[in-house]
């Protein structure tokens, strides 16, 4: 019963073991956000009622792995329909972080006061034979072209203006 508990944090970069545990954390909170109380607590003959308590997830990160970035808010927008998240950043919430913050229940976002949010293009590295390469590089061309469209589900900016912040080839400090 004690809201501390329906808080996470997400700092530091984004990899699958970070996914894994944000995601079972994700899964315990929307199973443990029913909460049965009385209508009004300080009448002991008031209906029982049924209450949703929402769960935050506190961010900071620099960013990280895209695939993984992308499993963690697959469980957000599932998790959303039942059970509102809220996102607070902090610090620094980039690249990766950036559509996770943007994640949380609209309404229910904020950053901190001089917390940095930065969005670039997609990275890559691989090494290896052409044809692998030019396989590489359409996966890469996709999982930009995801993030891109749900940056803009997520948030007022579109499409078209994250293409365009993109397009710059750096870093691009919002």
């Amino acid at each position: 019963d004690d809201p501390k508990i329906r808080k996470v944090m997400l700092y530091g970069d984004i990899d699958e073991g970070v996914a894994k545990d944000l995601i079972a954390t994700i899964i315990l909170l929307a199973d443990t956000a029913e909460k049965q109380e009385l209508e009004n607590p300080e009448d002991q003959d008031s209906e029982i009622v049924t209450k949703v308590r929402p769960f935050e997830i506190v961010i900071s990160t620099g960013g990280g792995n895209a695939d993984d970035m992308m499993s963690i808010y697959d469980m957000m927008r599932l998790t959303r329909e039942n059970v509102d998240i809220e996102t607070t950043g902090i610090g620094k919430v980039m690249s990766a972080g950036t559509l996770l913050l943007a994640a949380g229940t609209k309404g229910k976002r904020r950053i901190g006061r001089n917390c940095r949010v930065m969005i670039h293009a997609v990275t890559g590295g691989s090494i290896g034979p052409m044809h692998e390469l030019t396989n590489e590089f359409k996966e890469i061309k996709k999982i930009q072209e995801a993030y891109i469209q749900c940056l803009a589900d997520e948030t007022s900016m579109t499409v078209q203006q994250i293409k365009k912040y993109l397009k710059q080839k750096t870093n691009v400090y919002l």
